[in-house]
């Protein structure tokens, strides 16, 4: 199954404008029966019917909306954890076989639930706190105790390791990486000379100071570019008109903004964005 089978306005919530407006949208959409969720699992199971696979994910968009409201606590984005959900939900839907006896919102929330989990570790801190299946494990199970319980006490290390099955030892290191805080690499705005703290940035080595390598780097840049516009100048106007909308320009057009003004579809832009940016770079190599 393809991230085409939702319209992107709705896999994404950024494209909606608001995230307001997109739960909104979303919540519009009709709840299945198990009837309808029977026969169109069914349906896309034995004939591969696509329209099928659509409507049990859009059905189920608002179900990925409340499981990403429970994983706000990341400092990350809910729009973000909402299209990652998204995802796991259409991997669920490509393996859901009605005939085991459950809903498909009882086997999907696994599928969103993992996804979510990659992007929060993936993208939580810049030092990852959870590298191995375990510590992963502990991350998440760790940190919804420690909205209850602050510092965990002796007996409470123990009572978590237990229920965890890893060593009190382990428990401890992973609240400590959780409690940790991030250090600035720039020194914060209010700072002044008389301030104790360095900053990391004071530590490297700055090279501006060196004119030969400024005017390599500058010439090359230059030729760079040169190679890059000579590239743009040999294709269509359409295609000149999609690489400056979606890579050249500040504010960046979406696939679906130029699907509208080329009455498209967004999969056709991708499409155009891809041939032209392969015959950009045999014109550059060549």
């Amino acid at each position: 199954m393809s991230k085409e089978l939702v319209p992107s306005h709705l896999l994404v919530p950024a494209g909606t404008g608001s995230l307001e407006a997109y739960i909104q949208e979303v919540n519009k959409i009709p709840v299945l029966t198990l009837e309808e969720e029977q026969d169109l699992a069914r349906r896309y199971r034995d004939d591969g019917e696509l329209e099928a696979a659509r409507r049990m994910v859009l059905a189920h968009l608002r179900f990925v909306v409340h499981v990403a409201k429970g994983y706000t606590g990341y400092g990350l984005a809910l729009g973000d954890l909402v299209q990652e959900g998204n995802i796991g939900l259409m991997k669920a839907v490509k393996r859901f076989d009605p005939d085991h006896g459950v809903r498909l919102v009882s086997f999907a929330v696994h599928w969103i639930r993992a996804e979510m989990h990659e992007f929060i570790l993936r993208n939580w801190r810049i030092v990852k706190v959870a590298t191995t299946k375990a510590q992963r494990k502990l991350f998440f199970n760790l940190r919804k105790s420690k909205k209850r319980l602050g510092w965990l006490s002796h007996e409470e290390v123990h009572a978590v390791a237990k229920d965890l099955g890893v060593k009190p030892e382990v428990v401890l290191e992973m609240e400590s990486r959780l409690s940790g805080q991030d250090v600035g690499f720039d020194l914060p705005p209010n700072a002044d000379d008389d301030m104790p703290y360095v900053a990391p940035v004071a530590y490297l080595e700055s090279d501006s100071g060196d004119p030969e390598s400024d005017f390599e780097a500058e010439d090359w840049t230059d030729h760079n570019n040169n190679l890059l516009y000579a590239g743009l100048d040999e294709l269509d106007e359409r295609s000149q008109d999609i690489i400056r909308s979606r890579w050249l320009q500040d504010d960046k057009m979406t696939l679906q903004e130029l699907a509208d003004r080329y009455e498209i579809s967004a999969e056709r832009i991708r499409q155009l964005e891809a041939n032209a940016l392969r015959k950009m770079r045999a014109s550059i190599t060549a």
